[in-house]
């Protein structure tokens, strides 16, 4: 049986699982878990995909890999199910796992392309392990970077996003330490056909002066930025060490959407971290709609181990998800209000392979029977139906 990669939750995961299944190749009878420990749920999910792999594939060797791999690394190499674990910073190269190191990385053919460009986090958010499965901060050099983005596009993709553990870093650690509207401004240069370019998550503090201009700007940038927010309250932020407070976060959507009003907010929040009460729940409710946050992704917050916010007062775990339930359906709300306001706008769809696509504020769109994968239609909706713009 061929190889398998099996990729557990972030983007970069999901772009890192690709090119391991490609250094893999095509007779390797080897299952590999790309782990994540982001959360207590994604390590429990971890382990449980390890079982379920073990299961479907008895006589497979069984690798693992990826943050929970570094986090919990005792835990998981006692599992009887488990071959081995390869470092989470060695996973992309070709010796761990016994391929040719000078087998050339096939580009697999997707609508969108998924393009790491950093890699580890300097930061020590008071609620975070990822330094500790992913290491310090790395910047992959502009020239790297254009190569890579040169065989996406020659693979035929019709939209780049860039990612990266903490994208709004990239640089710090390179010579004259450029920032990532440097990287954004070189690759937009070079790649004048590049249709549409999307960035992943961003710490909004981080965002430089030029990467700004760009997003409110430049039509290849989509209308869409993804905060790394975690909190509406500035005592919350201040006890995660977050560098940002509520109004930098408030200012900053307010520049955005003064020069480019059609830009779409996603953010990231956490629910029921260590001393929340019902006033700071409360300044995290409101955050969602005076932001207009309409791509959420909640997590209700889990104490993960050897971090300074494990050892703080914790909130009631039932606390935790009904505050996390309240989060999604505030979000939900802002979100369904969006979607209305989409009816009769004029979009431009990327087609995915499942008959849907997104659009350029990331709102997901069906399309008509039979569009190609990969084309950027336009529509003009007339209904939601089941949450899609149709």
């Amino acid at each position: 049986m061929s190889a398998e990669v099996i990729s557990l939750g972030c983007r970069m995961n999901l772009a890192e699982g690709e090119r391991i299944r490609a250094l893999l190749g095509d007779e390797s009878d080897t299952v590999v878990i790309n782990s994540c420990a982001v959360t207590a749920e994604a390590a429990r999910q971890t382990r449980q995909a390890i079982r379920r792999a073990r299961r479907a594939r008895p006589d497979a060797r069984l690798l693992v890999t990826g943050c929970a791999a570094e986090i919990d690394r005792s835990d998981i190499g006692a599992m009887s199910e488990v071959d081995g674990i390869v470092a989470n910073a060695a996973k992309l190269d070709p010796r761990a796992w016994n391929a040719p190191s000078a087998r050339t990385i096939p580009v697999p053919r997707h609508t969108r392309a998924f393009l790491a460009v950093q890699n580890g986090c300097d930061h020590a958010c008071t609620f975070c392990v990822i330094p500790q499965g992913r290491g310090a901060s790395r910047s992959i050099p502009v020239p790297q970077v254009l190569h890579e983005l040169e065989r996406e596009l020659a693979s035929g993709a019709g939209e780049v996003v860039l990612t990266g553990v903490d994208l709004t870093s990239w640089g710090n650690d390179l010579a004259g330490h450029p920032r990532l509207g440097d990287l954004v401004t070189a690759i937009l240069s070079t790649f004048p056909s590049l249709p549409r370019l999307r960035l992943s998550s961003l710490d909004g503090i981080e965002i430089d002066p030029l990467l700004e201009d760009l997003l409110v700007s430049e039509p290849r940038i989509m209308p869409h930025i993804h905060l790394s927010l975690q909190h509406g309250d500035d005592l919350i932020l201040k006890r995660m060490k977050r560098r940002h407070s509520r109004s930098d976060a408030v200012s900053l959507v307010e520049r955005l959407k003064r020069r480019r009003p059609e830009i779409a907010i996603g953010a990231d929040l956490i629910a029921g971290f260590p001393t929340e009460n019902e006033a700071h729940h409360a300044a995290n409710l409101s955050i969602v709609r005076e932001l207009g946050v309409v791509h959420g992704h909640v997590f209700p917050y889990s104490p993960r181990p050897g971090t300074p916010a494990a050892r703080m007062p914790q909130v009631a775990r039932a606390a935790v998800k009904a505050r996390a339930g309240e989060l999604r359906a505030a979000v939900a709300d802002v979100r369904r209000e969006w979607l209305d306001r989409q009816i009769g706008r004029p979009l431009l769809v990327l087609a995915e392979a499942d008959g849907t696509g997104y659009a350029e504020n990331f709102a997901r769109a069906r399309l008509p029977a039979g569009t190609p994968r990969g084309a950027i239609v336009p529509i003009t909706p007339t209904s939601i139906e089941e949450g899609l713009l149709a």
